[in-house]
């Protein structure tokens, strides 16, 4: 009897071993047959997971008997599912075969950067817009020299203009002023401070994957100065398959464009190489003498090194350069024949460096670990007639962090280490606006899976500022599918913001007579918002149309801003009266499908008040109502044709006066072959220019004093060109 209870539990083990089973599969690329080092075979609804090596061979072990999904994923290529019923017979590994990401297909599996995490956007609490590929295509035939167009055509977003002469402009998300958005690169904050001023101007299209938006406060994210929202730029990257291409384009007002972009990744090493001339003639099409385009010379070059060091270590090196003169004003000057009454110029030289490191670690198939630097040295001088601005920033950014990934968790944690010096360069006896700032922080993040329906993300950062103490920022989100067609996030965190003389206000006067920030007595700009959004899904008419609604609620407070304030001696200070900055409205998204064509429809409603002690006024320069309507008809890789209306409900201006409300509408077309496309872009039909509705300037053409720009200056324009792809 004793012999038969032992073997009883000896035959429970055996049954127990038997049933663990051991897969093995080979990854390849399905066009080329090579390995795919690194690619990644997970067993879903469980923890187990591999990694391919440098033969591409992943081997999962402790499988149990029955039906089992396996899903392979590899970056740049379609995820693979398959179903399997263990025990599975197999003497050698299974080959498995993935496919790449046709270019500009719509893919639902792609993935977000900005929000720290390494989820789709289909499965992130937090809320993201994202430009992808195709539409920075299309915008990029529209406007190849900078992105000012693909971010201003975006609902709920509004490019303002701070120079009439020279076009430098600001992003501005839910009428908030620019110097709250927070731009990076590839995660890296390169555009802060001084170095934000003709950031979008010296941004080129071609280089990008994608463009990440994430409306409301971000700073638990990314630290200071995400309290509008946040737009993460994400340059190419190499793969298998070779890429190079080239961009010709001129414009009707004397504009030239000639860009190239060189990827390509080998068996150990990759690269990138973006390289680009920008030119701009003297335009004026109003006949006032002054140039609604300037004139500018740009080159720009960014090589970046890919060094696939084992199948766990990855190394990337990049350097960013832009080199520019700009030059706006009186028209005749500008030309070469001006005289005593046609002398006013804005002259602009710009020098843009930087260097960008990350070096990424998987410690295991859940875990890894990523260190990343990058030195930032930006160098311009304005100069006016009587006039002269000129200073270096030199910027570093440092960070660690370390993430798991579990079966239902996600965890990333790290460190980072901010400076930024801007050094004035002395012109006249008028105290300098330099500054010195170092913040180090600490964040964590984690994402719960709660229920197959239920994830939510929770975040906590921790900073300390040289200057202004310590910031606790804690955020929240919530994503719950509720069915396979509705869907609905909420979200909301803290944010804060150090002050720097380099605002709208003071970019729009070129800093004449802007005194340095009194630190002693202004704290740093505190905010709190959130927003909730819902999403549906459909298809009508026996899913001949493909319906998409998405209806977003949002809301942002910032308590005690700073206001340019004007002294009774006629210079300016930043000031911090008692009061608040409201943003509050909501945005309206809907996609229509049908065959070839595609309709997008926007709404913004922006409601944003100054509150300064018990005043009570309207935001100026922000359209409380703005529409977006884009219709396409594409026949994929032969043909694409888009039609664009955009309206601007009146906008008050810093006078106290207010704007007209104007209509903008435009026509693109692109025929394309395998190995080249030819386009044709028409800006601006309706020939819609601010300088039709009234005068720009007051005073003399000699000493102009600029209104405020809330329109298109240089109306109605054509450009077109030629794209080259080997």
């Amino acid at each position: 009897m004793k012999k038969m209870f032992m073997l009883v539990p000896a035959l429970l083990f055996a049954v127990t071993a038997v049933s663990q089973n051991t897969f093995k599969a080979v990854i390849k690329d399905a066009k080329t047959n090579l390995p795919l080092i690194g690619a990644t075979a997970t067993l879903l609804n469980s923890t187990k997971a591999a990694a391919a090596d440098t033969a591409g061979l992943i081997i999962l072990t402790n499988i149990p008997n029955g039906k089992q999904v396996l899903q392979y994923r590899y970056v740049g290529y379609k995820t693979r599912t398959d179903t399997l019923v263990f025990p599975v017979q197999q003497t050698q590994p299974i080959l498995v075969l993935l496919e790449t990401e046709d270019e500009g297909e719509e893919l639902e599996e792609v993935r977000v950067s900005a929000t720290r995490s390494s989820r789709t956007i289909a499965n992130i609490p937090t809320r993201v817009e994202m430009i992808a590929g195709e539409e920075i295509d299309e915008k990029g035939n529209m406007k190849p020299g900078d992105i000012r167009m693909m971010l201003a055509e975006s609902t709920g977003i509004q490019t303002q203009q701070t120079s009439v002469t020279t076009g430098n402009s600001s992003i501005r998300i839910q009428g908030l002023d620019g110097k709250y958005t927070q731009i990076i690169r590839d995660g890296f904050p390169l555009y802060s401070g001084f170095s934000g001023g003709l950031g979008l101007l010296q941004i080129a299209p071609l280089d990008l994957k994608q463009v990440e938006v994430i409306k409301g406060s971000s700073s638990t994210l990314y630290g200071g100065g995400a309290i509008a929202g946040l737009v993460n730029l994400v340059s190419k990257s190499p793969s298998d398959k070779r890429q190079l291409n080239f961009l010709l384009n001129g414009t009707s007002a004397g504009g030239l464009d000639v860009s190239s972009f060189y990827a390509e990744k080998f068996n150990k090493t990759g690269a990138t190489v973006y390289a680009a001339y920008n030119h701009g003639s003297p335009y004026d099409p109003a006949g006032i003498d002054l140039t609604a385009i300037p004139k500018f010379d740009r080159f720009t070059l960014n090589p970046k090194l890919f060094l696939y060091l084992s199948h766990r270590t990855d190394l990337s090196i990049g350097v960013n350069s832009t080199i520019e003169k700009r030059i706006g004003g009186d028209l005749h000057f500008i030309r070469g024949d001006g005289d005593a009454q046609h002398t006013y110029f804005e002259n602009n030289k710009t020098g843009r460096y930087s260097t960008q490191a990350t070096l990424q670690h998987r410690l295991d198939n859940n875990s890894s670990i990523i260190v990343k630097n990058s030195l930032s040295y930006f160098d311009r001088t304005i100069t006016l007639p009587d006039y002269r601005f000129a200073g270096k920033q030199i910027s570093t950014y440092s960070e660690a962090n370390y993430s798991y990934k579990g079966a239902k968790s996600e965890w990333i944690s790290g460190l980072n280490y901010l400076t930024e010096n801007f050094s004035e360069t002395r012109s006249s006896d008028f105290p300098l606006r330099s500054y010195n700032y170092v913040t180090v922080g600490g964040f964590v993040q984690n994402t719960w899976d709660i229920s197959r329906k239920v994830i939510l993300e929770t975040g906590l950062r921790a900073d300390h500022h040289n200057r202004y103490g310590w910031f606790v920022l804690p955020r929240i989100s919530a994503l719950w599918n509720i069915s396979d067609k509705l869907s609905t996030r909420l979200g909301g965190g803290l944010g804060y913001k150090a002050p720097t003389v380099f605002t709208e206000d003071a970019e729009r006067i070129q800093f004449r007579n802007v005194l340095p920030v009194d630190v002693a007595n202004t704290k740093a700009e505190r905010s709190y918002g959130a927003n909730y959004d819902i999403n549906y899904r459909t298809g009508l008419f026996d899913n001949q149309v493909g319906l998409s609604i998405n209806q977003l609620f949002f809301y942002t407070r910032i308590e005690q801003p700073i206001l340019l304030t004007a002294l009774s001696n006629g210079n300016l200070q930043y000031q911090q009266p008692p009061g608040d900055l409201n943003t509050k409205g909501i945005e309206t998204n809907v996609k229509l499908s049908y065959k070839d064509f595609k309709l997008f429809i926007g709404y913004t409603y922006a409601d944003v008040s100054q509150h300064t002690g018990n005043t009570i006024s309207t935001y100026p320069l922000v359209s409380k109502h703005r529409l977006n309507n884009v219709l396409i008809y594409e026949i994929e890789d032969l043909l694409k044709i888009g039609l664009e209306a955009y309206y601007f409900s009146p906008q008050k201006l810093n006078n106290g006066t207010t704007g007209r409300a104007y209509w903008t509408t435009g026509l693109m077309a692109e025929k394309m072959w395998k190995r080249f496309s030819l386009f044709i872009n028409f800006e601006n039909l309706t020939d819609t220019r601010q300088t039709k509705f009234g005068s720009i300037y007051t005073g003399s053409i000699t000493n102009p004093t600029f209104n405020d720009i809330y329109a298109p200056l240089d109306g109605f324009v054509v450009n077109g060109g030629i794209k080259i792809k080997l």
